[in-house]
């Protein structure tokens, strides 16, 4: 049994891809931190917080689409 190729597969393998460059930037995040804080530049430490809380809303947000469009199955 073969199975089509839908745009909506793109959708869904789209949002996975973002979710996962997300999250993985997110946890990278810490390491980044540590620098920050140990040069002692707050206004670094301040961006790259931004920018890993950026990452988690993204993640979720993508969590939230991937949710609805997966709950009667893909397609």
């Amino acid at each position: 049994m073969s199975s089509e190729h839908t745009v909506a597969d793109d959708v869904v393998y789209d949002l996975v891809s973002i979710q996962y460059h997300a999250m993985k930037g997110a946890a990278v995040y810490s390491r980044y931190l540590d620098d920050a804080h140990a040069a002692d530049h707050p206004d670094i430490t301040e961006f790259i917080e931004a920018c890993q809380r950026q990452d988690n809303e993204r993640a979720q947000k993508c969590h939230e689409f991937l949710r609805d469009l997966t709950k009667d199955g893909i397609g």
